[in-house]
């Protein structure tokens, strides 16, 4: 309370000898690290990868696109939005597919299944502190090559139509990366 009615005086006393004093505005821990995170990032994209920032004062949100050069979804291109919460790195960005696509690890309403993009994980590969930005741009990235998983899917029925008919599967697929390039 003494604390608190020092700080109200201090807010409401006239300034002294004509200086006014601003606020000084802390700058959070995550902000210092999106910093050097981002430059990181960028200079380390996959290159079937790209990064938009909307606002480019502000860090912690922004667009990556995928555009697989090989696999089922070779010609699409696959946007991703990324919150990085106040939080960070003690946990990790939120991320949501914002294109519809037919896929095995990404649901229709664009949860993501990606063992680091968990607080905690089964598997021991769920997010850390130590992970970064770069981690999770080529998690997102392998989710269309290498980290393709049938096994443990979110997609059930994606994962259901790729098990019993390949062909099938890939029709679908193509028929979600035509409605896109709409």
């Amino acid at each position: 309370m003494i604390t608190l009615n020092r700080k109200l005086k201090k807010e409401h006393s006239p300034p002294t000898i004509g200086l006014t004093t601003e606020p000084v505005k802390r700058i959070s821990i995550r902000d210092k690290l999106l910093v050097k995170e981002v430059q990181e990032m960028e200079e380390n994209l996959p290159a079937t990868c790209s990064v938009k920032f909307e606002d480019p004062n502000l860090l912690s949100e922004f667009i990556l696109t995928v555009a697989p050069d090989e696999g089922y979804w070779k010609g699409g291109k696959f946007k991703f939005s990324v919150i990085i919460t106040e939080e960070y790195n003690m946990a990790p960005p939120r991320v949501k597919c914002l294109t519809k696509l037919w896929h095995p690890n990404i649901n229709v309403d664009g949860d993501i299944c990606l063992s680091l993009l968990r607080q905690t994980s089964i598997d021991e590969h769920g997010w850390a502190p130590t992970r970064r930005l770069k981690d999770v741009v080529w998690g997102l990235n392998s989710l269309f090559t290498d980290l393709l998983n049938f096994d443990d899917p979110l997609n059930i029925e994606a994962a259901e139509m790729y098990n019993k008919d390949k062909v099938q599967f890939q029709v679908k697929v193509q028929e979600y990366i035509s409605k896109g390039k709409r």
